[in-house]
């Protein structure tokens, strides 16, 4: 006989205080002005928990769930209360815990210690009607396989203890700590369920049924199987979502049971890992599919397998239209933890989140509608920050995308011609080869607010001193190495080890300007990728680019408080000069036009007023560097003007492309050393000193977090990307078995040269590559691939995304913890389509980097 298959659900819903936005232990109080039914108090007494009447459609469960919330949120609201349905409170602290004065929950905390002190989390429970125990035994173990697809439905619990934890559902770690939380095993029957209960009660380890907080199991008070792995859903629609799949399962395994079907148990490691995966990534990461040998897949494809797969049971239920559509809603919009997120990139305040998910519980069923505009047409991908994954266009970039659309297809295709002319007049450029190839600039900006440039200023400027540190460290007194911070062969020697470095002043600056890239996954969270303490480049790029778009899209709405590129020449200028002689000049030391950076010389040279030399142009003249005034390309540059007057020079700023020590006039002359001499003797200062290459090589880049603690006894404030060193024997054999799914580089490589995609690599190139690592491994790092978020970008008239990543600048003027300075300057590096690669060399392109900083005027265009 077929089960009822009825409908229930228990809410448990957190109490914030409307005025601070923290969690308020006034549950008695509510629930005394609320009726007894459908109403209970919970552990903590933060919480109120509901519990709807018995229904048979999930109109009539959303109804319910509207019904008990309305009432909650009218009682709350006299206290100055809000309801927040979510499995975390974001700003919920261990502090806030306040227990329910009851003798269960007495003997709870006094029992469970921590476990109790830490129950600040809510969750959502589905009941579905299974009258025979022994088939409800049987089906939970049928269903175990899907439950991770709910947990990733109804992830709602990024935050706690104020800080992002990095998972969608930080409640199910949390939860999973209790004794008997999770999988029961293979179960034969209800007597055999029945067993483990008084197994498990008679051991003191639980003191009753009710604490037999299994994933799935029968009910304890009703005739039901209740799902329990659910963070609680702010929406009501996501409730009502999981309900109407988690019934379809029910009924799918009851049918197999019916047909005699054998049931497959899958491995409880197996069952833990998938629902691990479930509340780590939610809907943005990948999910394990239910197979019996499961694969990681994108979650939104996982989850529409489910819905194809239920569709019949769906139809015979009457549910099939209202959950595929539910599920598309869900797919679009983002879980709770997805929303959550975005809410906090906006402005940076956890109050911002608390509000959202408060409005959200108080809203109707499916939210309240959006209303920004939609970019119809547009690929939409996860981890685009300017478009949702409902088409919708982030706030911040509303102004700019509207302003483009408005434009149409052929005057955008008209900006674009335009912009090409302006590069060209401009000699926007850079060498490859020998060959001189255009610098593409695209015309949709990226917006950086003012919170977020915040904290990536923050933990950059970290980065760059600890760094600086470590550089005077390894040419001066070792101690790094002498403390095994770090093993010698992995710096003396190296790649960009200089002997030459052991010989300039112990106080002397050698990382004044530090390029560091960085990356935004599809998660949102940034991440260091590379750091460069040689000769970065990209800055007058960058201004090169704002320049270009005043000029070609003048009508783009510009944001308040946004930051000026030009000023970055300045703070250049003003930090070589920081350390050298008063009365002394600043030069820029280049290659020449033959440099593949020659237009950047050329612009870093004219706008922060540096004398821009060659090696003719230099001499040491009775212990001072003297800028000559004659060249085979003229006399030096000074703002752009040549004066062809001998100038005494106090800083070099080395932007070569080899070796100092190598350089030689065209007569011969050994410049290189003879400046080398000279620094030595405190004569002159070379920014970005020869042997910086040791400080961004691969193998060093893994040990960063390492140096910020050594140097700074702190601990990073950003992340970086998983790094392996191949030199050593047990990363190399996992390196060499996981070729095809990692970035592999050479530990000195630059510029996207010698850079291997795994995944994107036929199998040829991943077999050369084994090889090479398995013939010289020292000379090779592997990362795990970083799935860079996008932006839109504008091709012949049209939006399509494309992947970016980020270059900004520090300038250092000594090693003090607030000696390094984070430019308000930065260049976004456009992917090519189908790459994820943005290096110039390679194809890339760049973007203006819009920057909001404090509360600056508007910047009118030039």
């Amino acid at each position: 006989m077929a089960s009822a298959l009825t409908l229930g659900a228990e809410e448990e819903l957190h109490l914030i205080d409307t005025t601070t936005w923290q969690l308020s232990a006034r549950a008695p109080q509510v629930l005394s002005r609320l009726p007894r039914e459908g109403y209970s108090a919970e552990i903590q007494r933060t919480t109120v928990e509901t519990n709807t009447a018995v229904v048979e459609t999930l109109d009539g469960l959303r109804a319910e769930l509207l019904r008990l919330r309305a009432q909650v949120v009218a009682v709350a609201a006299k206290e100055g209360l809000g309801v927040a349905a979510v499995g975390t409170a974001p700003r919920s602290a261990s502090p806030d815990f306040e227990l329910t004065a009851t003798g269960r929950y007495g003997r709870m905390q006094e029992q469970y210690r921590l476990l109790v002190d830490e129950q600040l989390i809510c969750g959502t429970q589905v009941h579905v009607g299974v009258a025979d125990r022994d088939l409800a035994v049987d089906i939970a173990q049928r269903v175990a396989p899907d439950l991770p697809v709910m947990l990733a439905l109804s992830a709602s619990s990024p935050y706690w203890n104020g800080h992002d934890t990095g998972y969608s559902s930080i409640r199910t770690t949390i939860w999973q700590r209790w004794p008997t939380a999770g999988a029961t095993g293979p179960m034969g029957s209800a007597a055999e369920y029945d067993a483990l209960l008084a197994d498990l009660i008679g051991s003191g380890v639980i003191a009753d049924a009710k604490m037999a907080y299994f994933d799935v199991r029968p009910s304890a008070h009703a005739p039901t199987l209740e799902l329990r792995v659910c963070d609680a859903c702010p929406l009501v629609d996501d409730a009502v979502l999981i309900a109407g799949l988690f019934r379809a399962l029910v009924r799918e395994a009851e049918i197999a049971v019916e047909r005699g079907e054998p049931r497959r148990d899958r491995p409880a490691p197996l069952h833990r890992a998938a629902l691990w995966q479930a509340a780590r990534g939610g809907l943005r990461g990948r999910l394990l599919d239910p197979s019996e040998h499961p694969r990681p897949l994108p979650a939104a494809e996982v989850v529409r397998a489910l819905v194809d797969r239920l569709q019949p049971v769906l139809a015979d239920l009457g549910d099939a239209e209202q959950v595929r559509e539910l599920a598309e809603r869900a797919l679009v919009r983002g879980n709770s933890a997805d929303r959550q997120r975005a809410a906090f990139a906006e402005t940076g305040q956890l109050d911002d989140v608390v509000r959202l998910v408060v409005a959200e519980t108080h809203g109707p069923a499916g939210g309240v509608p959006q209303t920004g505009p939609v970019l119809s047409g547009y690929a939409v991908r996860a981890g685009d920050e300017a478009v949702a994954p409902s088409a919708q266009v982030r706030p911040q970039y509303r102004g700019v995308l509207e302003a483009v659309r408005a434009l149409g297809p052929d005057a955008l295709r008209q900006r674009e011609q335009a912009r090409d002319a302006w590069a060209e007049r401009a000699q926007l450029g850079f060498r490859v080869g020998g060959e001189v190839r255009p610098f593409g600039v695209d015309l949709v900006p990226r917006v950086l607010g003012r919170h977020e440039w915040a904290e990536l200023r923050a933990g950059l400027e970290q980065r760059a001193v600890a760094l600086e540190r470590f550089l005077r460290d390894v040419y001066g007194e070792q101690r790094v190495l002498a403390d095994g911070v770090l093993p010698r062969e992995a710096v003396v020697g190296a790649p960009g080890w200089r002997e030459e470095g052991l010989r300039l002043p112990a106080s002397a600056v050698r990382a004044a300007v530090v390029g560091f890239d960085v990356v935004r996954g599809e998660d949102g969270g940034w991440r260091v990728l590379e750091d460069n303490l040689r000769d970065p480049s990209g800055a007058a790029y960058a201004c090169a680019a704002r320049e270009l778009l005043d000029d070609v899209l003048p009508e783009a709405p510009r944001p308040d408080g946004l930051a000026a590129p030009a000023a970055y020449y300045e703070r250049l200028r003003a930090t070589l000069l920081a350390g050298a002689r008063p009365g002394t000049r600043a030069a820029l030391l280049s290659s020449g036009p033959a440099s593949g950076a020659w237009f950047e010389h050329q612009g870093l040279a004219s706008g922060a007023g540096l004398l821009l030399v060659g090696a003719d142009d230099l001499a040491v003249v009775d212990g001072r560097v003297v800028a000559t005034g004659a060249s085979a390309e003229g006399a030096p540059l000074v703002g752009g003007t040549r004066t062809g007057r001998p100038e005494q020079v106090g800083v070099l700023y080395l932007r070569l492309d080899g070796p100092l020590a190598e350089v030689r006039a065209s007569d011969g002359r050994p410049v290189g050393a003879e400046l080398l001499d000279a620094a030595a003797a405190g004569a002159v200062v070379l920014a970005n000193a020869p042997g910086n290459g040791v400080a961004d090589d691969k193998a060093v880049y893994r040990a960063v977090p390492e140096l910020i603690s050594y140097y700074l006894g702190e601990r990073p404030l950003l992340e970086q990307v998983p790094t392996y060193l191949v030199a050593d024997e047990g990363e190399r054999r996992a390196v060499l078995e996981r070729v095809g799914e990692l970035v592999t580089k050479p530990v000195d490589g630059h510029g996207g040269a010698g850079v291997l995609i795994g995944p994107t690599a036929d199998a040829g190139q991943v077999a050369a590559r084994r090889a090479e690592i398995g013939a010289h491994p020292e000379r090779w790092v592997a990362q795990e691939l970083v799935q860079l978020s996008s932006l839109p970008a504008l091709v012949g008239g049209a939006l399509v995304p494309r992947h970016v990543d980020l270059r900004v600048f520090a300038h250092v003027v000594g090693d003090g913890r607030d000696d390094a300075r984070v430019a308000d300057l930065a260049l976004t590096r456009v992917a090519p389509a189908g790459s994820v690669v943005v290096n110039s060399s390679r194809g890339g392109g760049a973007k203006d980097t819009w920057i909001v900083v404090g509360d600056a005027p508007k910047e009118t265009p030039a």
